[in-house]
């Protein structure tokens, strides 16, 4: 990136609000061309479009659900953990997850309600009778895709608790996807759909790009630079799993 083009990207992001005066001494130390890239995944980035795992034990299969909402731009991963530990594979999730907003909840219960609260429908991943294919999903409001355990799919309390179910249609003699590609499957017809179909709704406001932005060039950042700025007064304040602001 030119330097004309550089001061200019900078200005703008100071009119957008997205860096400031008190910021500077981080945004200063990140490269304009990474500025640019983190603003150009930001204004794609979704909340309408949301994911809810439960009991997903396999490390590789959790890896991959989150590079897979990384991938399609859903900033939020809401994670019930089941026999196993969430503990994702790093050589598959490549590092999406330091993206992402990851939300850690007790019981499967608790998921649905805080969701539902929300503003959040919940539609089930399942194969049994009265299921919907995916493509038939209404995404007239915010909408949360759950995926069960690999063995035994969601939940029974899942399902009772869920506004509906989806199945992704198959063809052949194998009934089932895995869950990293029924979530591959799934997140790309509902985000393109959703896209479309909400507008302006779908992204991100101002106030959640402001501070996840902040958060990402925290990050960013080499861990000796964040714990020189930290020594002098820099951090991100977490709330809720929530991304914070610098402090």
């Amino acid at each position: 990136m030119e330097e004309r083009e550089a001061k200019a990207f900078l200005e703008q992001l100071q009119h957008e609000g997205l860096i400031t005066e008190s910021t500077r001494p981080v945004w200063e130390m990140i490269l304009p061309r990474r500025l640019k890239r983190m603003y150009e995944v930001l204004n794609e980035r979704t909340r309408y479009i949301t994911v809810l795992i439960e009991a997903v034990d396999d490390p590789h299969n959790q890896a991959a659900v989150l590079r897979t909402a990384e991938a399609f731009g859903v900033q939020d991963v809401h994670i019930v953990t089941g026999k196993a530990p969430f503990s994702p594979n790093r050589l598959v999730t490549r590092y999406a997850d330091q993206w992402l907003t990851l939300h850690h909840k007790p019981d499967i219960k608790t998921a649905i309600a805080d969701l539902k609260q929300q503003g959040y429908q919940v539609y089930a991943s399942y194969l049994g009778e009265g299921t919907i294919p995916v493509s038939d999903l209404d995404l007239s409001q915010p909408t949360a895709l759950l995926f069960g355990n690999e063995h035994s799919g969601v939940s029974e309390e899942a399902l009772r608790l869920a506004d509906g179910t989806f199945v992704i249609p198959m063809y052949g003699f194998v009934q089932s996807f895995n869950i990293s590609v029924a979530a591959a499957l799934a997140l790309y017809d509902v985000t393109e759909r959703a896209r479309r179909q909400a507008g302006e709704r779908y992204y991100l406001s101002s106030g959640e790009k402001k501070v996840l932005y902040e958060q990402w060039m925290w990050q960013t950042l080499n861990p000796r630079i964040r714990k020189q700025l930290e020594q002098q007064g820099y951090t991100i304040q977490n709330n809720g799993g929530q991304p914070g602001s610098f402090q």
